[in-house]
């Protein structure tokens, strides 16, 4: 199956895993405008293609990003000046919403994503690594919230998503002061599920993960993450009464008859995209 092309960006497809390379590696993979619209056209072609059932996300060089592309900040007045002050705010207002919405389509993919982070992960990258199922590191990698450095507030998904994935306390901190997050306190304020000992062996073992994942019921790991992410923003009693009319739609499938017929001649199931 061929794959779309991209400026900033490589995706390949393997044996059911989706691999999506940020590829600038000359500017430590900083996100552009280009950057940003194809991470999300990306992800939408992993959501509709059947054959792709994960994702991983990583970088291409020494790092995996260096955040948002100070040359693309530089130059976001004269894409959004008006004649009115007041349509001058909208057009920025806007601007940060389809950012934000890039990053989300990682959220609204059916698939889950695995980001495999090594290097540097600052600033806007951080921001795109809490919209990812999984996040692993290699040990050298570090993790900062950079904007309060540069005199903003983060506005594109970190303060939103990060306190839900570790303490309240500590997102504070690292968002008030920016301070560097290096891979082992990074797994153990539980930012990152696995440290890896090189980039090398982060791709393998994020690899074989995303393996295991595609060999599962598609259906049921698309579900899986459909009820996960409805849970993280409802109450219980709206994620039981969600997970009984999903599957009272989609429990009676081929694959529940597969996955139970291999299981009794003890055989490894195949499941359709």
């Amino acid at each position: 199956m061929s794959t779309p092309t991209f400026e900033t960006l490589t995706l390949t497809l393997a044996d059911h895993i989706a691999t999506v390379r940020l590829n600038r590696p000359d500017k430590a993979n900083a996100m552009n405008l280009a950057m940003w619209h194809e991470i999300r056209q990306a992800f939408q072609w992993i959501d509709t293609t059947p054959e792709a059932r994960v994702a991983i996300i990583e970088g291409e060089g020494k790092h995996f990003t260096s955040g948002i592309d100070l040359t693309m900040m530089m130059g976001l007045q004269a894409q959004i000046k008006s004649d009115c002050d007041g349509r001058t705010r909208e057009n920025l207002r806007r601007m940060i919403l389809d950012l934000q919405d890039t990053l989300s389509s990682m959220e609204r993919c059916r698939k889950p994503v695995l980001a495999a982070i090594h290097g540097a992960c600052v600033g806007g990258g951080v921001d795109l690594v809490t919209c990812t199922d999984m996040r692993y590191c290699s040990a050298e990698a570090y993790f900062t919230i950079k904007e309060i450095d540069i005199g903003m507030t983060a506005d594109v998904g970190t303060l939103q998503r990060l306190p839900k994935l570790i303490s309240d306390g500590m997102a504070r901190e690292l968002a008030y002061t920016g301070r560097k997050v290096l891979a082992a306190e990074a797994k153990e304020i539980g930012l990152v599920n696995r440290v890896f000992d090189t980039p090398e062996a982060l791709r393998s073992g994020v690899r074989e993960i995303a393996a295991t994942i595609a060999a599962k019921s598609p259906l049921s790991i698309r579900g899986t993450k459909e009820m996960i992410m409805y849970a993280r923003d409802h109450s219980v009693a709206d994620g039981l009464n969600y997970i009984a009319t999903w599957n009272a739609a989609m429990l009676m499938s081929t694959d529940l008859q597969a996955a139970m017929m291999a299981q009794m001649s003890k055989q490894t199931p195949q499941f359709l995209d």
